[in-house]
């Protein structure tokens, strides 16, 4: 008895443990809402990121780096779709540069040479890339117009931006 005991004990316990990991390591790669951290744009304002909103229409949140070939490639990409995105789907774009106070000083010079339209924010402390678990960049998150992550893709490759408007008009219809 006292060995059926402890193997339902034990048996109950894994399914705890298991239960418990399976919610945290969902609960981190699919929060329900944008974290809340401040956050500077390229004029010094302040920008608090749980009240990034677009109306009820989809945000994309791109993390990247100066020093990233593939975020800036990806970012360019992104940008040669952006107005026929934004008249299909009302999307807006924030591309949050993860360059330190080193580097920060190179964001605004690129941005202006390569003519993104996006939103800037500056996360040189890495206050935002932690809060939205991110490893390394690129790294894309689509909210709905809820606020609500619904897909996440790490890493970049020629193409993958046709996934993202694949994604964009599952939410416009």
């Amino acid at each position: 008895m006292l060995i059926n005991l402890h193997k339902t004990y034990l048996s109950a316990k894994s399914l705890l443990i298991a239960g418990v990991l399976l919610s945290l390591m969902l609960g981190d790669a699919y929060a329900q809402s944008i974290p809340s951290v401040k956050l500077k744009d390229l004029t010094g304002s302040t920008i608090d990121t749980g009240m990034l909103e677009n109306d009820g229409n989809p945000i994309v949140i791109c993390f990247w780096a100066t020093w990233c070939s593939p975020c800036k490639r990806e970012l360019n990409n992104y940008m040669d779709y952006y107005g026929d995105w934004q008249d299909e789907t009302g999307v807006k774009i924030v591309a949050v540069s993860i360059d330190d106070s080193r580097s920060t000083n190179r964001v605004s010079p690129y941005i202006m040479s390569s003519g993104w339209e996006f939103d800037i924010l500056l996360d040189p402390a890495g206050d935002f890339k932690r809060a939205m678990n991110v490893m390394n960049v690129p790294h894309t998150f689509l909210y709905n117009g809820a606020g609500e992550l619904v897909w996440s893709h790490n890493n970049y490759a020629e193409g993958d931006e046709e996934e993202l408007y694949e994604e964009l008009l599952k939410l416009a219809n």
